[in-house]
Order: C-alpha cells, then structure tokens, then sequence
C-alpha cells in the first residue's frame, strides 16, 4: 500500500472535515482535538487537517508518500541520498497520534516531503524520540521533527 499524503492548515477544522467529507464522500479515518485525516480509498489519498490561526487561508503544511513498512523508509532514503538530495530521518517518532518512521526531503519551492511509515497508534501530540514538546511551526518548516501542528 501507498498513498499520498497532503496535509493542509486550515482555519475552520470542522467546516473543513464537512467539506472533505461531502467531496470524498467519507467521514474522517481519525479525528483529535486540533486534528483529522481522511483515507481516501480513490483516489489513494490520505488528506491531513490540522488547525491553524482563526482567519488565516487554508495552506499547504507539507506533502507525504505514505508507505507499507520500515524498510520502504529505508529504500527511500537510500534512493533520496544516492539522488544526492539532503535528507533528515526520523525513527520512532509520535507524530499526528501515530507512532512513525520517516525521511524528509525539501522541494525546489521549500515545500518539505515525507516518507513514512505508520507503526501504530499514539493518542500523544506531537513529541520527539527523547519526549519533548516540538513547536510544529518550528519542526514544519526547518523539515525536523513532528510535521503534524499538529
């Protein structure tokens, strides 16, 4: 299984989770406070809403290739570093309510990439390996740490 992975700031989470859920015609795979995603079955899709600033313009937050295992990971990192891309992994890591690996990777446009793995399920915000808090914003946009604002 692959998929990929857009996840999106949005101002109005839950008009946001009524609206996706009429345009894929399915209601969200897991919600938390701040939080929700959508597996889309067609097309292969997994759609992150993760709350932002009352206001502020739905954005992009970051993409993803959701993958079937660790050793996918792996190869991606493999593939990204022989590719000569710069790449920050992350093992074991809490993110958006799941234990995960991952390789990130940064777009022409700065716009960060993920290729992860889903471990199993974490009723946790958003911590590091070594248990500390990150700042989403921070850990978002300098392509370390949990991506999920999350």
């Amino acid at each position: 299984m692959s998929r990929l992975q857009l996840a999106l700031r949005v101002a109005d989470l839950e008009g946001s989770i009524a609206f996706y859920s009429k345009l894929f015609g399915t209601e969200p795979a897991k919600r938390r406070p701040g939080y929700a995603n959508f597996a889309v079955t067609r097309p292969p899709l997994k759609l992150v809403l993760i709350e932002g600033e009352h206001g502020e313009q739905t954005r992009l937050d970051h993409l993803g290739v959701e993958v079937a295992d660790t050793e996918e990971v792996t190869a991606a990192t493999s593939r990204l570093k022989e590719a000569g891309l710069a790449t920050f992994t992350e093992n074991d890591i809490s993110c958006c309510y799941a234990l995960q690996d991952k390789v990130w990777v940064t777009g022409p446009g700065k716009e960060p990439w993920e290729v992860y793995v889903v471990k199993g399920d974490a009723d946790t915000l958003c911590k590091s390996t070594d248990d500390q808090a990150l700042d989403p914003a921070e850990a978002t946009s300098s392509g370390a740490g949990c991506s999920c604002g999350s």
